[in-house]
């Protein structure tokens, strides 16, 4: 009986050891022969892990097109002695002039770097800061202006303009509640307002900023917690609501930024939008409270006929392996698609490749909850 339990003990021992060395295994951050090498004129593109919200878990990653190979992690590498590193919740990732400005949501901040090394060149503070855009050697970002907190009493939000060689803020308006996504036209800047803290009671408007006056000039009624905002090149605007989530759907229009007139609702469910070569690749990730689940949805718009072109842009597979669609981007001399899968928002995402005929071609593990791509030119 001693003899059982000793063996008993022993193996009880060794399955206590395997499963601790499997848990300590840490993964490469660097993976190699991903794609073959590329000589194009862009060199790579980052990708900007969102990280749970409360888990400082933001990362930045990158995938090098020379060689094929991807890289995890890479702010903290390069810049060993930020403390928290990046921090809570990456929003948006840019590029502009040399520069690359990361919008790190949580944690109220931008932090520029140098877009081609990663290394960081500044921090500036804004709070609740959503999404970043640019023109003229400036830079317009949408804040919250106000704590992360669902209260009908919310503040509006507001955007301000910042300076891309001094980096300094010099110039702010207020806008709708809780602003998301911006867009400039001509001299005018557009943002969409979401009023996602406000709920039930929604914002349905997108804000038009002149750039000379940076003052609101006028509000476009579209529909309740608006998004995304994306223009073509004909002068309109692609706008998504995201609906209230029990009885009113989700769904994308067209705008004429000249007239500020609705010129299309396309009943789609939109999260993510990029357009790319006059066409507009989306995915929707829906989900209704009522039943308590998701819905896919993928496709591409001509945005010059304006029209639906696809309802499904990667393989049947694909669409079923890809559990929670978070991030899309296309490589505008390629046309390679690139898709990530947040999974169960806790653990590793993926990024997912695929050519422009939406044919698989790779897939590796991101950061938790991989979102947002900035293409690297040369």
């Amino acid at each position: 009986m001693k003899k059982l339990n000793f063996f008993l003990l022993f193996s009880i021992f060794i399955l206590l050891i395997s499963c601790r060395t499997d848990e300590i295994i840490v993964r490469a951050e660097v993976e190699e022969g991903l794609a073959k090498p590329e000589n194009t004129a862009i060199k790579g593109f980052y990708v900007l892990n969102e990280g749970n919200m409360g888990s400082n878990k933001c990362t930045l990653d990158f995938f090098d097109y020379s060689t094929g190979t991807y890289h995890r992690n890479i702010y903290a590498e390069i810049n060993p002695n930020v403390v928290k590193e990046l921090g809570d919740v990456g929003n948006d990732i840019q590029i502009y002039g040399g520069k690359m400005y990361v919008i790190v949501n949580v944690s109220n901040k931008i932090e520029v770097l140098d877009a081609k090394t990663a290394k960081r060149i500044k921090t500036i503070p804004l709070q609740n800061c959503r999404y970043i855009t640019f023109k003229d050697g400036k830079a317009y970002a949408s804040s919250y202006a106000g704590p992360v907190d669902i209260n009908p009493n919310a503040p509006k939000g507001k955007v301000v303009e910042i300076d891309t060689v001094s980096l300094s803020v010099q110039r702010q308006v207020t806008v709708g509640y809780q602003p998301e996504e911006m867009q400039i036209v001509g001299n005018q800047l557009f943002v969409a307002n979401s009023g996602g803290y406000m709920v039930p009671n929604y914002d349905k408007t997108v804000s038009v900023i002149d750039l000379n006056s940076f003052t609101e000039t006028k509000k476009i009624d579209v529909a309740i917690n608006l998004h995304r905002l994306k223009k073509d090149s004909y002068g309109d605007l692609y706008v998504s609501s995201r609906g209230d989530y029990y009885t009113v759907p989700s769904t994308l229009f067209l705008i004429d930024a000249t007239t500020g007139s609705i010129k299309k609702d396309f009943h789609l469910s939109v999260s993510e939008m990029t357009i790319v070569n006059d066409k507009l690749y989306f995915y929707g990730n829906e989900f209704n409270y009522n039943t308590h689940t998701y819905k896919k949805s993928f496709g591409i718009i001509d945005v010059k006929t304006e029209q639906i072109i696809s309802t499904q842009i990667i393989d049947q597979e694909y669409i079923d392996a890809i559990k929670t669609p978070y991030g899309i981007a296309v490589n505008p001399i390629t046309e390679d698609i690139y898709i990530t899968d947040a999974r169960n928002y806790v653990s590793i995402g993926y990024v997912y490749c695929f050519d422009k005929n939406g044919k698989f071609k790779w897939k590796t593990e991101g950061g938790n909850i991989p979102a947002h791509f900035a293409f690297l030119y040369k």
